[in-house]
């Protein structure tokens, strides 16, 4: 009887240990059925988590459960592993030292500043672009990805833009009437009509010229008959007047070779040069003050050229220019700038200079067509990358670092001018011997932004776990610890505890 009883005693106290541990298990959410996908085995070992679904042709098409995509194709699953970073970004890497005072003073290692100062640690999440990715090394070949070397050395920049030829306009000159009357004769009858200083432009006949004349000659014929202080000042006088109407000194010497008043007196010209406009014909009467001819003198020249805006900080007064025009190319004219405007041209949003060409052989004429070449090597150096290789996405300007075994790093970057060979300098966001990507990284830039949303939108869903759902695993965790232990205990020492 007492062994029938003892055996009844176990058989309902196992009976009631189950049913208690099936309603505590059922409680916290435990499911009793075969382990699935990310829980635990019987064997201890934990499969791997499934994150999403996507489908095979189209990886921004995500579902939450399995099941077909949009072309009725079987979706893939993603895992936790493939999300997961890297152990090597656990550490902060360094990629360049640079002066505390100018950013753009960068070394590779650590030191000093040109300053004096001690160099400060820029570290590679202080420059993030984006989210990091791997490609494999198949894809990447068939990717066509290309990669060069960050450089550092002069920072050559050379500006080349267009200008056309002007006259120059402090070797211009006009001529005007200062006493009205009639062109009885008329030299310079043409425009484009070369002179010299000193050649006959015109005659005139004017009354003013006639007074003038007579005063002349009275005052003349007075010194030569008694040279007193009074008479020589009434002479000079009489030829000043003469002198401010234009009149040459060899028509004034004729006056008093010959001893009468002359109908007309002959106008030379003042200056060297082209007659580029004419205002008059012979015959014609014209009032005092009249603008009768323009000349101007292309023994030198002017180009004006237009540079951007970014470039006017280039060039400078006094700098060498070089140009080519396009009937001969292969002659290279050099001059200097002379003058750069202070203003911007309202329309075209840009800046001329002004530069001055030696013109002694008559080559460069007025309204040609120029290219222009400055070259603006200062003697600074820095670091420089090819220009494809920025990605220019709204404000920022990102490239591709390539890292080795399929991992590339987007950087954001600053970039300075534009250098030749299709080179821009670098400010910040990278150092001398980084390789980046300059082929091929819009498609890296495509797969960091599909990481980057996948990334944000699995933080959304799953957030950090709270307090209650923390205690509710530490507590059942230690729950099959204990029935661990009831397990591995041997089978005598359990009948004895029930005893």
């Amino acid at each position: 009887m007492k062994i029938k009883s003892i055996g009844l005693t176990i058989v309902l106290t196992a009976l009631i240990t189950g049913i208690a541990v099936f309603y505590l298990m059922t409680s916290l959410g435990f499911n009793t059925d075969t382990p699935t996908t990310g829980q635990a085995t019987k064997e201890g070992t934990k499969e791997q988590k499934i994150i999403y679904w996507k489908a095979p042709m189209d990886p921004t098409e995500i579902y939450e459960e399995p099941g077909k995509s949009k072309m009725g194709m079987d979706l893939v699953p993603v895992y936790e592993d493939e999300m997961a970073k890297d152990d090597d970004d656990k550490e902060r890497e360094i990629v360049y030292w640079k002066a505390p005072m100018d950013p753009t003073e960068i070394y590779e290692e650590p030191g000093k500043s040109k300053m004096g100062m001690g160099l400060v640690p820029v570290y590679e999440d202080e420059l993030v672009g984006g989210v990091d990715i791997k490609i494999n090394p198949v894809v990447e070949q068939n990717m066509g990805l290309k990669v060069e070397s960050v450089e550092k050395g002069p920072l050559n920049h050379t500006v080349r833009t267009y200008g056309h030829v002007t006259f120059d306009e402090t070797l211009t000159g006009i001529i005007s009437q200062k006493s009205s009357g009639w062109i009885e004769t008329l030299y310079a009858d043409y425009t484009g009509f070369m002179v010299k200083k000193g050649d006959p432009l015109y005659e005139i006949y004017s009354p003013s010229l006639l007074a003038s004349q007579e005063e002349y000659l009275s005052a003349y014929k007075n010194h030569q008959r008694s040279k007193s202080s009074l008479n020589k000042e009434l002479l000079e006088s009489a030829r000043k007047r003469l002198e401010y109407y234009d009149i040459a000194d060899q028509e004034i010497t004729r006056i008093e070779r010959l001893g009468q008043v002359q109908k007309t007196l002959t106008v030379r010209s003042p200056y060297q040069g082209v007659i580029t406009h004419k205002n008059v014909i012979e015959g014609s009467y014209v009032k005092t003050g009249a603008s009768l001819f323009t000349i101007a003198d292309l023994s030198t020249v002017w180009v004006e050229a237009h540079i951007f805006e970014y470039e006017q900080n280039l060039v400078y007064e006094g700098q060498e220019v070089e140009m080519t025009l396009s009937y001969n190319p292969e002659k290279v004219h050099t001059g200097k700038i002379s003058y750069i405007f202070p203003y911007l041209q309202p329309k075209t949003r840009d800046v001329i200079i002004r530069i001055s060409f030696e013109n002694t052989s008559d080559e460069l004429k007025p309204d040609m067509f120029a290219r222009i070449k400055i070259n603006t090597n200062t003697g600074k150096t820095g670091v420089f990358i090819s220009s494809q290789a920025v990605i220019h996405s709204g404000e920022k300007k990102i490239v591709f670092v390539a890292k080795g075994k399929g991992k590339f790093t987007p950087r954001q970057i600053t970039t300075g001018i534009f250098l030749e060979q299709g080179r821009v300098q670098v400010l910040s966001g990278l150092a001398q011997g980084e390789n980046i990507v300059v082929s091929g990284q819009f498609l890296l830039d495509s797969e960091s932004k599909l990481k980057e949303a996948i990334q944000k939108m699995i933080e959304s869903k799953s957030g950090p776990a709270t307090a209650g759902q923390t205690a509710i695993k530490e507590g059942s965790d230690d729950f099959f610890d204990e029935m661990d232990e009831m397990d591995e205990k041997p089978k005598d020492d359990f009948f004895k505890d029930m005893e």
